[in-house]
């Protein structure tokens, strides 16, 4: 700590991602990324794209970003906001959306950044527990509110809540913004998207980290009601006018125009959570239902610290969270290709 902080950095609880390993490791399945590359067609783009526009500012409105994105959703270009990754997009939403008289509610097992965005705007934030399945109960959130947020599917466990849900949550709450963060969703989980145009308090957010293969390019997206957009404009020309580079912007334009590659890469995910979510079965593993590209998982004996332990000085990195001690016995392990599952399956067998 240093005496130059503000009183507001002193309190603050940083964010801590996932382990990025400067060692060579065989398996890395700890942080979510993508199994299969970017679409080839979007690498030959970033190619041409190298060359001495670089030099020059990006688009600072993403319009062609932007257009693509309106495309494939079916939305009007003034339905979408892009920015940074969807971490600097969520930032945006807190302190242009969330910032209220009320406290804002989301789970109390979810994406750790809710509250550390929280803190760091100085937003008050209400915890709702999950239930003893760790489900999201959405009769739970039907009370007074500055906002709500959550994830869909939910993370860390990757249980998805089914649309019917969510609208009945937008139904009752027509007073503050209802944030469905939806980083997972192209793993099997119905996307609340098809709802923009029903609800003006509905915002949705994606990540072209996970489904699109673009982690390295940082590129998420928000979609909502023009209002909604128009708002995150001015909070993100408050802070930098042009986060999103010429490359990244090229690179998402033809990660949404390449459709073919995009289904086959997550239905390959999909079928391969599957076979991994049987095989742990077989083990002894009890496997949370997942619309991911990871699943949660706990042995039936077996403590989850010590094989996390053990597996990484295999050279194998999952995902393990000491707290809060309702998740500490369980495992979050990102789905890789076949063939990575079946190595660490092989790894898991030996200790199991």
């Amino acid at each position: 700590m240093s005496k130059f902080w503000s009183e507001s950095l002193h309190q603050l609880d940083p964010y801590i991602p996932g382990e990025q390993p400067k060692n060579k490791v065989s398996l890395k399945l700890n942080t979510n990324e993508n199994a299969y590359g970017p679409s080839p067609k979007v690498l030959d783009a970033i190619k041409l794209g190298s060359n001495n526009n670089l030099r020059l500012y990006p688009d600072p409105e993403s319009v062609e970003l932007r257009k693509a994105v309106a495309e494939y959703y079916e939305l009007d270009i003034d339905n979408i906001f892009v920015g940074n990754g969807s971490d600097e997009v969520l930032a945006f939403i807190f302190y242009g959306l969330l910032k209220k008289c009320e406290p804002i509610l989301f789970p109390d097992i979810t994406y750790s950044f809710y509250p550390v965005y929280s803190k760091l705007y100085g937003i008050e934030f209400r915890k709702i527990p999950l239930d003893s399945k760790f489900q999201i109960h959405v009769d739970d959130y039907l009370i007074p509110n500055g906002g709500i947020i959550f994830p869909n599917p939910n993370a860390p466990t990757g249980i998805p809540k089914p649309i019917s849900e969510i609208e009945r949550l937008l139904k009752f709450n027509q007073n503050s913004v209802v944030v469905v963060d939806e980083a997972y969703v192209d793993f099997g989980t119905e996307s609340a998207v098809t709802l923009i145009g029903k609800y003006e308090n509905l915002v949705v957010t994606h990540s072209l980290s996970k489904s699109r293969s673009l982690a390295g390019m940082r590129l998420g997206c928000a979609f909502g009601s023009k209002s909604i957009v128009e708002g995150l404009n001015r909070v993100k020309n408050s802070f930098n006018s042009y986060p999103v580079d010429r490359l990244a912007q090229i690179a998402g334009i033809e990660a949404f125009k390449d459709r073919d590659y995009f289904q086959s890469t997550t239905q390959n995910i999909i079928k391969t959570r599957e076979f991994l979510v049987s095989k742990l079965g077989a083990l002894g593993f009890d496997t949370l239902p997942s619309g991911a590209n990871f699943i949660f998982t706990k042995h039936k004996t077996r403590k989850a610290e010590e094989m996390f332990k053990i597996l990484r000085e295999k050279g194998i990195l999952v995902r393990y969270f000491s707290r809060p001690p309702k998740i500490s016995n369980h495992l979050r392990i990102t789905i890789g290709t076949k063939d990575q599952m079946e190595e660490l399956i092989k790894a898991i067998r030996s200790l199991v």
